[in-house]
């Protein structure tokens, strides 16, 4: 996600990273985040979540086409 792109896409992407943390504490992703800030000594969030962003938006893209699952994702029946 280059600050080149479409920064409305971006800011939402960001969000969209930041709500995963908060709201799947036991994923895969979220545990590779919270490693990676705490390797630093709490700095760097804002970069690492840009990284986090890029790395979701490319796992819900393999769900979209593939049904391949993130792991450890709770998903609740609607």
């Amino acid at each position: 996600m280059s600050r080149a792109g479409n920064p409305r896409l971006r800011t939402t992407l960001i969000q969209l990273a930041w709500l995963w943390v908060r709201h799947q504490p036991s994923s895969a992703l979220t545990g590779w985040f919270k490693a990676r800030v705490a390797q630093n000594g709490g700095r760097l969030k804002k970069t690492t979540i840009v990284a986090l962003a890029r790395k979701l938006l490319v796992a819900l893209w393999k769900y979209v086409n593939a049904g391949v699952v993130i792991e450890g994702t709770v998903v609740k029946a609607a």
